[in-house]
């Protein structure tokens, strides 16, 4: 999945998503009524009301704690509220987590099993992106950013994270394979060719415009 940011700030506050909306129904009261809504992760959400109190909503098992719920069986306004702002992206969904991207220092919701450090959709390096080596200051092509880690990565008798060139930078880091400019530079092109290509921590690679 590509990581999004979210379209809420980082701490939730109390408040109505439609302060002048209608009343009717418990869909109605979601939008209506203020609340805050906070994850917990494993699909779990704590639902702030007015007064202070806090119902906790689990989406995967479909429960709420509020008497709503617990007495009635409802589809209560709390698990309603929670499904809004997953869908709105106020809040990270079941599959995923609140991290900061380690680029621009955005919130960004990724998925639940994505190491740290996490990179936003838009500093994650897409194939084709001019970058400078912040080492060497050499200009290079990215041909792919992969979702192993530098500690997971050979570079002839050593990994990414451990190669004396990359001392100092997060051994956890993304990895970036990158080519010096070519006339075709495109993945498949490159591959097919056997151009040599070099492999980076994401931090050690500054995006360039072209």
């Amino acid at each position: 999945m590509v990581p999004t940011k979210p379209t809420r700030t980082t701490t939730p506050r109390l408040a109505p998503l439609a302060p002048d909306g209608p009343t009717e129904n418990r869909a109605d009261r979601a939008r209506s009524e203020p609340m805050a809504v906070v994850a917990l992760g494993d699909g779990r959400y704590d639902v702030v009301v007015r007064g202070g109190a806090a119902y906790t909503v689990s989406l995967d098992e479909g429960t709420c704690t509020c008497p709503d719920y617990r007495y009635r069986e409802r589809r209560c306004k709390h698990r309603r509220r929670v499904a809004i702002d997953v869908t709105e992206r106020r809040v990270p969904a079941p599959d995923e987590r609140d991290a900061t991207c380690a680029a621009c220092g955005d919130p960004v919701f990724v998925a639940a099993d994505a190491p740290d450090p996490a990179y936003c959709g838009a500093c994650t390096l897409a194939p084709g992106t001019l970058v400078r080596d912040r080492e060497r200051g050499d200009v290079l092509v990215v041909v792919e950013t992969l979702t192993r880690r530098a500690t997971d990565v050979a570079v002839g008798d050593h990994t990414v994270a451990d190669h004396p060139t990359n001392d100092g930078y997060d051994p956890r880091d993304a990895v970036v394979e990158a080519v010096y400019p070519t006339r075709d530079a495109t993945p498949g092109s490159l591959r097919e060719r056997g151009v040599r290509t070099y492999a980076f921590p994401r931090a050690r690679l500054e995006r360039l415009s072209r």
